[in-house]
């Protein structure tokens, strides 16, 4: 059935101007302000009038916890969080139970997807010390990227070793994502606030603890390892001002060393500890508000060329005790958007922006096919917001963990409808849970 979306605010490609779009099949097939009057026959029409339409969201950096750790999410579960929040397709990270860092074992997983997700998904290899046949033999068209934990890793997936490094960096075939904190650095400092205060230290010093020293050493290697191999690097969650001169600059299509900030980020500072304490314990840490107006202030620069969530629900079971037992990460992609909307609605970054480094980008820089944009011809993944203020509450959170860290907080822009390859998967709350998305193709 044709469908036309009627009447809504566009946002693509640096512009705002009122347009509506028909899609057929799976795909944009015009998008204009004045359609022939035969298209709108027989077709269905969703009104958007005074909303906000804009491509949908491109995660590229979520634990969605399956397979092992299903207690706490899954594909399915966190799938619907990501339509609710105007996210259409995702990249999910593999440092699961057991570890993604075979090819059988990423074909498992995208087996799971292509059964249980309501959006679009890739999934990464996880690079270790010894899987350097697995890494050679990725399919560049069906893998997102490597993921390299460079510090603060899971199981066996920690290459800290310069000659397993330069390996990975010489022959990866597809981006190399890194998470870059420097782990000998962070263990001297746990021991120093260990001696102090033993287990229970103070939620307030993990920026302390996993500190801006700590992640620019680590930062500064992948870049001098990208640089030496000419590989396309892309520097995880940035947290620091000092990491940002790392990337390349220029024009986006030019870059082969870019960077990622999430939105914890760019939403709160250290302050935070003092409230929320372990709640907000990421890895790496939220650090000083001057580190984060960095961040915003290279996004609005074009610096920093993507904004993602790196959604890691934990039960408030294993976010609560001492600092020392407590687990690192937080459930997000619900409310990546609605957050990004409120610093827009600061005047901290413009609209066009946000499409841009949420949309845009992702699909550039990591070459996904036909998505990303308003296009003709492009897959019809789309969000509509609207300005209707809300607040983040237990009976609103889809997460299965069951809380966020926004929780008591009103925001200001809302997600209506979220469409996938043209199917209206989400509106109003309501959800479609019988549609499935598609494994994403890079070219």
């Amino acid at each position: 059935m044709k469908k036309i979306i009627k009447g809504g605010t566009l946002v693509n490609e640096n512009r705002i101007f009122q347009a509506d779009i028909l899609i057929e099949n799976d795909r944009i097939s015009c998008i204009s302000d004045r359609l022939s009057e035969e298209v709108w026959e027989n077709a269905e029409i969703t009104d958007a009038t005074g909303l906000f339409v804009i491509p949908g969201v491109i995660d590229d950096q979520v634990h969605f916890r399956e397979p092992g750790l299903t207690h706490k999410g899954d594909i399915a579960e966190g799938s619907r969080a990501a339509a609710a929040g105007g996210v259409t397709s995702f990249m999910d990270m593999p440092n699961v139970v057991p570890p993604t860092t075979t090819l059988k074992r990423l074909e498992e997983k995208q087996e799971i997807a292509r059964r249980n997700s309501a959006v679009n998904y890739s999934f990464y290899l996880g690079a270790t010390s010894d899987n350097m046949d697995e890494i050679r033999n990725i399919d560049p068209h069906t893998t997102c990227g490597l993921k390299v934990f460079m510090g603060s890793s899971t199981g066996n997936m920690l290459v800290d070793k310069l000659e397993s490094l330069e390996k990975i960096f010489s022959e990866s075939p597809v981006l190399i994502a890194t998470h870059c904190e420097d782990t000998p650095i962070i263990n001297r400092n746990l021991a120093l606030y260990k001696e102090q205060y033993g287990d229970d230290i103070p939620a307030g010093y993990h920026p302390l603890i996993r500190s801006r020293e700590a992640c620019y050493k680590s930062s500064s290697l992948a870049a001098a390892l990208a640089r030496k191999h000419n590989s396309r690097l892309h520097i995880l969650h940035l947290s620091t001002a000092e990491e940002i001169a790392l990337l390349d600059t220029g024009s986006r299509k030019n870059k082969k060393i870019t960077g990622e900030v999430c939105v914890h980020h760019l939403w709160f500072n250290d302050s935070a500890y003092l409230k929320k304490g372990n709640l907000v314990k990421w890895n790496p840490a939220i650090k000083t508000e001057k580190d984060r107006q960095a961040l915003i202030q290279a996004l609005n620069e074009n610096r920093i060329d993507v904004i993602a969530t790196d959604h890691a629900p934990h039960t408030l079971a294993e976010k609560s005790g001492p600092y020392t037992k407590a687990a690192s990460g937080g459930p997000m992609v619900q409310h990546s958007l609605t957050v990004m909307l409120q610093l827009m609605e600061q005047g901290e970054i413009r609209l066009e922006n946000i499409v841009d480094k949420m949309c845009h980008a992702p699909a550039e820089l990591f070459r996904i096919k036909d998505r990303g944009y308003l296009r003709e011809g492009y897959k019809a993944d789309i969000c509509l917001f609207g300005k209707r203020p809300w607040q983040v509450t237990k009976e609103n959170i889809l997460y299965r963990c069951g809380w966020s860290p926004l929780e008591g907080m009103t925001f200001d822009y809302k997600i209506q409808t979220t469409f996938v390859n043209g199917h209206k998967v989400y509106e109003n709350g309501k959800f479609d849970d019988n549609y499935r998305g598609e494994m994403l193709e890079f070219c």
